[in-house]
């Protein structure tokens, strides 16, 4: 079993920021054996790959949030953070966090049916 639980979504203002955070947990559950990746999907439209890192912390991101968004992860703490910077209203959606096993350790994995576990989402609102 694996648990993965958002947080730190909120209405903010064009220009402004937020960091999310992802918290995983379970049982048989080894964090550093999982990329984390994060992705989001807005009204209307369909899942998008927002931003992901290997086990060892190679990263990969959407073109759109390249320079303004920063993947971390604190394989001590068993979660994955996302530092969103100077968000624009087309950044608004929900955010989801997400698992993937992986043997490899600088393997990152941009597409969502590559991943086995994910959360519910947490809601980011920029207005303009």
């Amino acid at each position: 079993q694996v648990q993965l639980v958002e947080s730190g979504g909120g209405l903010v203002q064009a220009g402004d920021s937020l960091r999310l955070s992802c918290a995983a947990s379970g049982r048989t559950f080894t964090f550093s054996l999982y990329a984390m990746g994060w992705f989001r999907q807005a009204p209307g439209k369909e899942r998008e790959f927002v931003a992901a890192s290997s086990r060892n912390s190679s990263t990969r991101y959407v073109d759109s949030v390249k320079g303004r968004f920063t993947i971390s992860r604190d394989n001590a703490k068993t979660t994955v953070y996302l530092q969103m910077n100077s968000l624009k209203p087309e950044d608004t959606a929900v955010y989801y966090c997400a698992a993937d096993w992986s043997r490899y350790m600088d393997y990152v994995p941009k597409e969502d049916n590559e991943y086995n576990y994910w959360g519910q989402g947490t809601q980011v609102t920029v207005s303009s």
